[in-house]
């Protein structure tokens, strides 16, 4: 009886969870085309998005290549991130598993730090530069990816390769390390800036390409919904059920790297969303069900992302905050609370 109780209030749970996350995201992307240094009224910003006509031609260019982009990479780049920590997180089946810990994002990082600090790139104005740019955050992002598939075919054990990622995160660390050594100040300045992290790096004109990667890669994480509910009741549950589990880990870890390295290499490294945006939606749904936990962690780092953007922009003129000064502060006391309460936290399935 006490089973059946919950598992009704469970299922009433979740799609009010789901409404509510649906609800806030188009509250929190309206909030962001309206919020910024300028005042633009709410019917100006709507007559810009569809056509019509405008009182001001400037508040239309703010609308169009400023604050719409934005909102839209920070939807994308949320969800992107969200699903990829749980991914991770169901992989290693480690709850502090985030799309930083392999080292992916490093490796990206370094390749980004090798075009700007060694070759003289720059994130700049001309689409060749941000092209050399972002080619590097790919590659470096991708040659990470691909020691770890070497490696997953000798290492059997999930926290061996995870250890793994940590080493070559470190080694790729260092690398950045030198690079800034040896560079120029102007180049040290450049490759800071852009590993603070922010949204709004992206243009409308570029915003297409980071949309498709985007989607496509949060696509594919959704056909392996089935090995991920087996990896939940064990590896020799799973292999019972038929689960090839290097296969499938291998298709995590690259579906999962994509993700991260579309996002490092536009946005740059954006800490604490992957690790933290599965764990809230795990506790607001109350299961690890991934049929409607994967797409409900997607929806969730989409809101979580667009609070952070909406936070980053201060009042007046005085800029915009960098991402990755807010989510630590979102992020340490959702982990500090996991890790305190870890006995009593229950998912249930």
């Amino acid at each position: 009886m006490m089973q059946g109780r919950l598992h009704l209030e469970h299922n009433k749970r979740q799609p009010i969870t789901i409404w509510s996350l649906a609800i806030a995201l188009v509250i929190l992307f309206v909030a962001c085309l309206i919020n910024g240094s300028v005042d633009i009224p709410l019917s100006q910003v709507i007559n810009a998005i569809v056509g019509s006509s405008v009182e001001k031609e400037t508040w239309r260019v703010i609308v169009m290549e400023t604050r719409l982009p934005m909102a839209c990479t920070a939807m994308l780049a949320g969800a992107a991130l969200a699903v990829s920590g749980l991914l991770l997180q169901t992989t290693f089946d480690n709850p502090l598993a985030g799309p930083s810990i392999l080292g992916i994002s490093t490796g990206s990082s370094l390749g980004v730090a090798i075009v700007m600090l060694a070759l003289g790139g720059s994130i700049g104005a001309t689409f060749s530069t941000y092209l050399s740019v972002l080619t590097g955050a790919l590659i470096g992002a991708g040659a990470v990816m691909l020691v770890l598939l070497i490696f997953s075919a000798f290492v059997k054990s999930s926290i061996m390769l995870l250890i793994i990622g940590i080493m070559v995160s470190y080694l790729a660390s260092s690398a950045i390390s030198l690079l800034n050594f040896f560079s120029t100040q102007e180049g040290v300045h450049s490759f800071v800036i852009w590993g603070l992290g922010n949204f709004s790096g992206v243009t409308l004109d570029r915003l297409p390409l980071f949309a498709i990667l985007s989607i496509i890669a949060i696509a594919a994480s959704f056909t392996l919904v089935k090995p991920l509910n087996a990896l939940l009741l064990g590896s020799r549950y799973a292999e019972n059920l038929g689960i090839n589990l290097r296969a499938t880990r291998n298709k995590l870890l690259l579906i999962s790297g994509v993700l991260t390295a579309v996002v490092t290499a536009f946005c740059g490294p954006i800490g604490f969303l992957g690790l933290i945006v599965p764990h809230i939606a795990r506790l607001a749904l109350r299961t690890s069900n991934h049929i409607i936990l994967l797409p409900a962690t997607a929806l969730c780092g989409a809101v979580v992302a667009l609070l952070c953007t909406y936070i980053s922009v201060l009042p007046g003129s005085s800029g915009v905050i960098p991402i990755n000064a807010i989510t630590p502060a979102i992020g340490v006391p959702i982990i500090i609370y996991i890790i305190l309460n870890r006995k009593r936290i229950l998912y249930f399935n």
